[in-house]
């Protein structure tokens, strides 16, 4: 009989998943303080050296930060934090141009209606400062795809929807620089500020229906630019050309 490998996990992984079971279990809250890296020591049977690297690793990942050297709080992972390893993740598995614009389109429609539906006026009023920033930069492609990354993001807060802003942002993160290739190409500026200019018309005049339609066309005109340009949509998307 052949015994497979066992696989044996670091002692300073199983602290931090113990941690971390009892952070997602309520035991711990957010805002909470954890026990000391002594007292965690003597409650799991480690050394403080085993604890202090498992809170290196928790403190990675969002759920914990030092408030001093001493104390150590838990927290709610940054949306930039999260959006960033899933945006690794999929450069990783080699997700292309394609799958992102399939995902994003639904995704960016229904942020549009719901902004349209529930966003405050300081919202409209940040989505008006937006278009108004972008109009001026037409002609600086890199600063214009960061008020086109802006723009989305702001929409997509206006939607209230946290589970639909945790879904989008790591796919925003490619799939907007990715745009970039395009804009260097073609000149789909005007077209993207117009279409900017008729979502935020929706959302202003409460019509989540308006929103949508020209969030739809706006979506669709990415795909058309990304082929217009001669790019493949089936190469995996990455962000490595963007703001070099």
């Amino acid at each position: 009989m052949v015994f497979e490998k066992v696989d044996v996990q670091p002692a300073y992984h199983l602290v931090a998943s113990n941690i971390e079971k009892c952070i997602m279990q309520g035991i711990y809250k957010v805002g909470q303080q954890l026990p000391s890296e002594l007292d965690l020591a003597k409650q799991l049977g480690v050394n403080r050296s085993t604890v202090r690297e498992a809170i290196r690793v928790l403190e990675q990942s969002g759920l914990v930060f030092r408030k001093s050297a001493r104390r150590l709080v838990i927290s709610l992972p940054r949306e930039q934090e999260l959006a960033s390893r899933v945006s690794q993740a999929m450069i990783l598995h080699e997700i292309t141009f394609l799958e992102l614009w399939e995902t994003m389109l639904p995704l960016e429609v229904r942020a549009s209606e719901l902004a349209a539906i529930r966003a405050t006026d300081e919202e409209i009023e940040r989505l008006e400062v937006n278009l108004r920033e972008t109009a001026d930069c037409l002609e600086h492609e890199q600063k214009l795809v960061a008020l086109d990354i802006e723009f989305h993001l702001l929409v997509a807060k206006a939607s209230r929807n946290r589970a639909l802003l945790l879904a989008r942002e790591p796919i925003g993160l490619l799939f907007y620089p990715a745009f970039y290739q395009v804009m260097s190409r073609l000149n789909a500026k005007d077209r993207l500020l117009s279409a900017h200019r008729e979502v935020v018309n929706g959302i202003r005049n409460r019509d989540p229906k308006h929103a949508a339609q020209w969030m739809e066309k706006h979506i669709k005109d990415f795909r058309r630019g990304y082929e217009l340009a001669d790019l493949d949509m089936n190469q995996p998307v990455d962000n490595s050309s963007y703001f070099e």
